[in-house]
């Protein structure tokens, strides 16, 4: 009995995740449109649904998903944590992606109240829904 209790906490040990192993953002896309024509880009007005754990236990602590609603923001211009304006650049609308944010991307040695501890990797799955109308030369309208 003791043996199976000690091979269990060492795997514990070797499954447990810690902050510092998130030392640079990092972006999968799980699913790109067959059809991309236009991508998104600093200062455009973007719209995303998103889903935000925390890496080191997978406890959520938003979802705008929860509240029907998507989140709209400017990007690149530091309306949010530089982890998204960095990993929203270039998708697609209907584009899916997991960004995992290193805490010096999120939001660092402060955190954020009680919800998101100091030094805190994030992992945010997010999808683009909305783009601005594409710009079009006045001959094409």
């Amino acid at each position: 009995m003791k043996f199976l209790a000690a091979i269990a906490l060492f795997a514990l040990a070797v499954l447990a995740k810690d902050n510092s192993d998130v030392t640079e953002l990092k972006i999968d896309t799980t699913f790109k449109p067959e059809e991309c024509t236009q991508t998104a880009a600093k200062g455009d007005k973007i719209k995303v649904h998103y889903t935000g754990t925390l890496y080191t236990t997978g406890a959520k602590f938003d979802s705008s998903r929860d509240r029907g609603k998507p989140f709209e923001l400017t990007l690149g211009v530091g309306q949010v944590i530089k982890g998204w304006d960095e990993g929203l650049l270039g998708m697609c609308e209907g584009e899916k992606r997991v960004l995992t944010i290193p805490a010096d991307k999120a939001y660092g040695e402060r955190g954020f109240g009680a919800i998101i501890p100091a030094k805190s990797a994030l992992v945010f799955d997010v999808e683009m829904v909305g783009l601005p109308a594409a710009k079009r030369q006045p001959e094409e309208l």
